[in-house]
């Protein structure tokens, strides 16, 4: 499997709600470096976002999960992948921009990087 593939697999367990739901499994994920600019414009660290994902929407079973449309990724450098991809949550529309390293040894892939930009209603 190519770096992007791996990357988008990883994009999508982190959409998954028994992993949002996982400190452990999420923290496998996101690179202890982790920074977030969130929809909202708040900032977002590894320690942060592990404390909080749990109780975020789309971490639930029982409610809307996200919906991810027409992901990409380029290789930047080895072990550097660049995402974008939307995102429907409810009937929120999100455009999000990620970027993944891969450390060295069991760890694999992580995100280092996440950005999530609110999409109004009525614009392409």
């Amino acid at each position: 499997m190519d770096d992007v593939k791996q990357a988008i697999a990883c994009e999508l367990q982190l959409m998954d709600p028994q992993v949002r739901a996982s400190r452990e499994r999420a923290g496998q994920l996101l690179d202890p470096e982790f920074v977030e600019v969130g929809g909202s414009g708040r900032r977002w660290t590894y320690e942060s976002m592990l404390a909080t994902l749990a109780d975020h929407e789309g971490s639930s079973t029982d409610a809307p999960r996200y919906e991810p449309s027409d992901i990409s990724g380029v290789l930047l450098a080895p072990g550097l992948v660049h995402l974008t991809f939307e995102a429907i949550l409810g009937d929120r529309r999100t455009r999000h921009s990620s970027i993944w390293r891969k450390a060295d040894g069991k760890a694999g892939w992580r995100m280092y990087y996440h950005q999530a930009t609110l999409v109004p209603p009525g614009v392409d």
